[in-house]
């Protein structure tokens, strides 16, 4: 139980017995700093229906606490808040509940719960994940991991746009400017080799256009009359017919592109239950069309096509299926909802991360199903993110200058290397740990920079910064880490004996103060779908040992109970640190 929950009940039975009055509810702050105080009841509200002071209220009230709640030590009251100091043996009963509990902070799913369905990555397979999608998939994974950590069972998803023009391109391309080549022959990951051909496309398209101009077309005319798209259009629509040549070419291009991303996800960290595809799902949604005609919610025009109107919900009218009997994205992401529902019967609601330009597509998508009566739909919700810039700035993929994944992978691992060489603190290390330890600093770094920031801000973000070791960064915090550990294996006894201490030094407090906000941090950060919570939690924990290891002996002190419980204290701090990390999809190093 939180301070919150034990108090409340006493606080309000200190009011029914002091004043005679009812109340339902009380208020809660962090107590400021400059007072003594553990938690601050906000005395204001109770103004309205008891008479008296702020100050006179808040003191018997204290004075009720202490005379009756054992948890509660002293009081003060200043201005309308009265501020509760917390007995030391509260604290120590709490870390002996909580110190052999490797989960502590984690709920474990009910089995009658509803699942969450998380969606993220959903790559395009012409071309290689970039530093976009890298985004995407740290707050994806993340989110995923912290529902899954607050109670819920989760099923991670994407789905793969594997079809349309821009695959076509890719492989018109290859045919024509290919020679043959596979991943194997050239020695490229699949998805780099296939992007290669996408800009190899674009490349030809530019110089057929600008050709077609100096003959005296006009640009909207060489767009549309260049051979190599008239070719690209004829090879889609001999896909959509099932021609068994270009079935054949496309299955072997997106299997490469597949192993790509594989890799990829793997050196990211990141992993699935679940794939779709569209060229499965892009025929889905079109029998709810019909439904929704039949119960009055989409309207047919005369030319045959089918809209909704929304423009009295505050949007706009939006088309489900073309005149032509065709469907548009839309029509496929309500049939691909309902079919995942169908696949996962328990799913009773979903996430969806796509970036923030896509806002208005979810809101329409979401009211859609809302009104199409499916019961889940009040469950879904957008985890909309801003864009990742580099100082460099934007990037475009067709011009292929895009950041590529896997190169700002390696990148954050060769500066990860250069300032740990310069710190020159990795003697006796071999080479593969030197390896591991640089790809775990590298990788951290990356992560915490972007998810310690709000989903919905852009982000424009500093390789270099990223790895320094000191400041609100992953590094910073995993050399804390790696410093427990330290001390840990020189304290040498064993973890399970019970320090017998009366009193707290004010650092233990403090820092027990923190590492009970943990599952509190879980919950919000779940409803809140923000793994900033979490990351920046860790680093409030990380300061708040670091001010309590430069204060208090640890190893240094005289007294065995009070070496054990320090020790034993510093081992859930590492403990709770690694165990958000998790949720972050960031790993820590023993040593470093």
């Amino acid at each position: 139980m939180t301070l919150s929950e034990i108090l409340t009940p006493s606080i309000e039975k200190a009011v029914l017995t002091v004043f005679g009055i009812a109340i339902d509810k009380v208020e809660f702050q962090a107590t400021r700093k400059e007072f003594e105080g553990d938690i601050t009841m906000v005395i204001f509200p109770l103004l309205k229906v008891i008479k008296g002071s702020p100050i006179e209220i808040g003191t018997k009230i204290g004075e009720y606490l202490v005379a009756n709640v054992s948890e509660v030590a002293r009081y003060n009251v200043v201005s309308g808040f009265l501020n509760i100091v917390i007995s030391d043996d509260y604290y120590l009963n709490f870390f002996n509940e909580i110190k052999d509990d490797s989960k502590f902070g984690f709920v474990s799913p009910n089995s009658n719960d509803t699942a969450v369905m998380v969606e993220y990555s959903s790559p395009n397979t012409n071309k290689p994940l970039h530093l976009g999608h890298v985004r995407n998939n740290l707050l994806g994974y993340s989110v995923a991991e912290i529902i899954k950590a607050s109670g819920k069972k989760v099923y991670k998803t994407q789905i793969i746009n594997d079809r349309g023009i821009h695959i076509c391109k890719s492989m018109l391309a290859w045919q024509k400017f290919g020679n043959g080549a596979t991943p194997e022959s050239t020695g490229l990951k699949g998805d780099k080799l296939v992007g290669n051909f996408y800009v190899a496309f674009d490349k030809a398209y530019k110089e057929e256009i600008a050709q077609l101009m100096s003959q005296g077309k006009s640009e909207d005319e060489a767009k549309k009359q260049a051979s190599i798209i008239l070719e690209a259009q004829e090879m889609l629509l001999k896909w959509e017919a099932g021609d068994a040549e270009v079935m054949a070419l496309w299955k072997m291009m997106n299997q490469w592109v597949y192993d790509g991303f594989e890799a990829t996800y793997k050196n990211m960290g990141v992993d699935f239950d679940k794939y779709y595809y569209e060229s499965d799902t892009y025929l889905l949604g079109k029998d709810v069309v019909q439904i929704g005609l039949e119960k009055g919610i989409f309207e047919k025009d005369p030319d045959g096509s089918v809209w909704i109107d929304l423009t009295e919900d505050g949007l706009d009218r939006k088309i489900v299926l073309r005149s032509d009997g065709t469907a548009v994205y839309m029509t496929q992401d309500i049939g691909t909802a309902i079919q995942r529902v169908k696949d996962f019967p328990d799913v009773g609601g979903m996430v969806y991360t796509v970036g923030n330009e896509q806002d208005y597509h979810f809101k329409v998508l979401f009211l859609i199903l809302k009104k199409l009566g499916f019961e889940w739909s009040k469950n879904l919700f957008h985890l909309s993110y801003g864009m990742v810039d580099l100082p460099s700035g934007k990037m475009k993929s067709r011009e292929g200058t895009v950041v590529d994944a896997d190169d700002l992978m390696n990148e954050m691992t060769d500066t990860a290397q250069k300032i740990s060489e310069e710190l020159g603190k990795l003697e006796g290390y071999s080479d593969a740990e030197k390896a591991k330890l640089y790809k775990t600093i590298g990788l951290g770094a990356l992560k915490y920079y972007i998810l310690k920031v709000d989903p919905k801000k852009r982000i424009l973000f500093n390789p270099e910064e990223s790895v320094d070791f000191a400041g609100n960064t992953g590094p910073f915090i995993q050399y804390t880490y790696a410093r427990i550990q330290s001390i840990i294996r020189k304290s040498n006894f064993d973890f399970s004996t019970k320090a017998t201490i009366n009193s707290l030094h004010e650092k233990e407090k403090e820092l027990l103060k923190q590492i009970a906000l943990f599952p509190e941090v879980i919950q919000n950060a779940a409803q809140n779908h923000s793994p900033a919570l979490v990351a920046n939690y860790t680093f409030d924990l990380v300061k708040e040992y670091n001010s309590f290891y430069q204060a208090v002996p640890i190893l240094g002190t005289n007294n065995q109970d009070e070496k054990t419980f320090r020790v034993q204290l510093s081992k859930k701090v590492a403990d709770t640190i690694e165990n958000a990390f998790k949720l972050l999809g960031i790993d820590v190093p023993e040593r470093m």
